[in-house]
Formats: C-alpha cells, sequence, structure tokens
C-alpha cells in the first residue's frame, strides 16, 4: 500500500462490496414486503423469491427517490402463475402490481402509509396530484 492506485483500487473493491451488501439486503427486504403483501391479498408467493427488474428515480412531493422495482410470480389457486411487481423506496413499499382476481393483467395501487390497510390510491390518481 505505497502508491495511490493501492488505495484506490482497495477503495474501489470496497464500494463494491458494500454496493452487493445493500442490495442483498434490500431484496431480503422485498421478499418480506412481497411474502406480507401476498398474505394479505389471499395470494401464493410462488418460489419465494423476487429478482431486480428496473431501478428508478421517482419524484415524490418535490423530493426525488431511488425505488428498485421487483418481479415475482403469485398464484391464487396453486395451479397458475402469474407475473407481480413490487416497488421499493428503501425499505417501505412504494407501489406494487398484482393480477386482478380472475384476470391476468396487473392491478396496479400506491402505498400511501404502510401500516393502514385498505390506505392507497390508484397509480392514475398519484400521477395527476404530482
Amino acid at each position: 500500500m505505497n502508491s495511490v492506485s493501492d488505495l484506490f483500487w482497495l477503495l474501489g473493491l470496497a464500494a463494491l462490496i458494500a454496493s452487493w451488501y445493500r442490495l442483498t439486503r434490500a431484496r431480503e427486504v422485498a421478499v418480506r414486503a412481497a411474502t406480507a403483501l401476498c398474505k394479505r391479498h389471499g395470494l401464493q408467493l410462488l418460489d419465494q423469491s423476487v429478482g431486480l427488474r428496473a431501478i428508478r428515480l421517482q419524484g415524490v412531493d418535490g423530493v426525488r427517490r431511488l425505488e428498485r422495482c421487483y418481479a415475482f410470480e403469485v398464484s391464487e389457486d396453486g395451479q397458475s402463475r402469474q407475473a407481480a411487481k413490487i416497488w421499493m423506496a428503501g425499505d417501505e413499499v412504494a407501489s406494487y402490481s398484482l393480477p386482478h382476481s380472475g384476470n391476468p393483467e396487473l392491478e396496479t395501487v400506491v402505498a400511501t402509509e404502510t401500516g393502514l390497510p385498505g390506505n392507497v390510491i390508484s397509480l392514475a390518481d398519484r400521477r395527476r396530484l404530482h
């Protein structure tokens, strides 16, 4: 460690490991959120896993925040597989998309308060507000 380049590479490696750790932790939080969401809506989370699909900057109340989209599959009857998504901002659910009952299309809702059941607004209403 006598040169600046060694220090640079060491800091780069530390940043890479820290990023990997944060993404792994965020994925675990998303799995727990998806499990709770499925339980609340009477769905079964298939494969007990989620996969990172997208990252975006979203403006909320004039502040930009980083949101991650995780995709997963659910089933109503244990026989069929339907796609679902969950958007996470930090450790909170920002929005989610679940299939309609009996219809494979996604129904998107935005969580406004994570602790209050039934306190959700549609994505179209959210876009009109912002």
